[in-house]
């Protein structure tokens, strides 16, 4: 019997939370329910689940901090993560999805639409993973350059999904290293948004308009942290992305 997907359901309203652990185990999955942050940390540790809803009202922790603690984890970056929340602001959705965030539901809301958006995500996310684990080289050296050219800027590590700018590792979330490894693997070659949503996040990804522009926004600054005086991915108005063609050799 195939195992049921796990999900961390992060939420200190008990009639919210009873009535979503209901939908989800009708549905095939095992819920987990915590009230606090405190507790739905101890919970990843003992086990990461396949996917977390997270409360951003919580008694003891900011959900959006919440977030950041469970994405630096063990294998928390691999974790899809959806907001569940009673803002429905813009600003706090914007928020949610630069944090990287897969979605952001705003209450009130229908149990079996957010039971419908798991599936989805998690659909998107296994074939994100599988595509990944699919185009890496069968039998590469650990760390490989993407281009024989400039072997110092970028390293690739398809097998730990890890990319490294001119030597530092990047803190990446799995939407932002699906992203970087497409431009890196090609750079100079344009990305138009639909071509990343794609093969990205499976082009079925409609719960937010800015979902690629938040990401590259996201994965500049970390860019910047390591090279402030350069610009890696440019911008091709009306078009979309690419990897700069002309960035020097070193940065000391």
């Amino acid at each position: 019997m195939a195992l049921k997907p796990r999900i961390l359901l992060v939420e200190d309203e008990s009639g919210i939370a009873d009535t979503l652990q209901y939908v989800l185990t009708t549905d095939g999955f095992t819920p987990v329910w915590c009230s606090t942050a405190e507790e739905a940390i101890r919970q990843f540790q003992a086990e990461p689940p396949a996917l977390a809803v997270l409360d951003v009202g919580l008694p003891d922790l900011n959900g959006f901090e919440l977030f950041r603690r469970l994405q630096a984890l063990p294998g928390g970056n691999l974790v899809p993560m959806v907001f569940l929340t009673a803002r429905s602001d813009e600003i706090d959705r914007v928020v949610g999805l630069e944090l990287g965030a897969d979605d952001y539901i705003a209450k009130p809301f229908s149990p079996r639409e957010l039971v419908a958006r798991v599936r989805t995500i998690l659909r998107r996310s296994n074939r994100l993973n599988g595509a990944i684990a699919a185009s890496a080289p069968v039998a590469p050296p650990p760390v490989t350059p993407p281009a024989a050219s400039a072997p110092a800027i970028w390293l690739l590590d398809e097998e730990r999904r890890q990319i490294r700018f001119y030597g530092r590792l990047l803190e990446l979330s799995r939407f932002e290293y699906g992203v970087l490894r497409l431009l890196v693997q090609k750079p100079g070659r344009v990305f138009t948004r639909d071509e990343l949503l794609l093969t990205v996040w499976g082009g079925d990804n409609d719960s937010f308009d800015r979902t690629v522009d938040a990401h590259i926004k996201t994965l500049r600054a970390k860019l910047k942290l390591v090279a402030p005086a350069l610009e890696p991915i440019r911008t091709l108005r009306g078009t979309g992305y690419a990897l700069s063609e002309s960035l020097p050799e070193s940065i000391s």
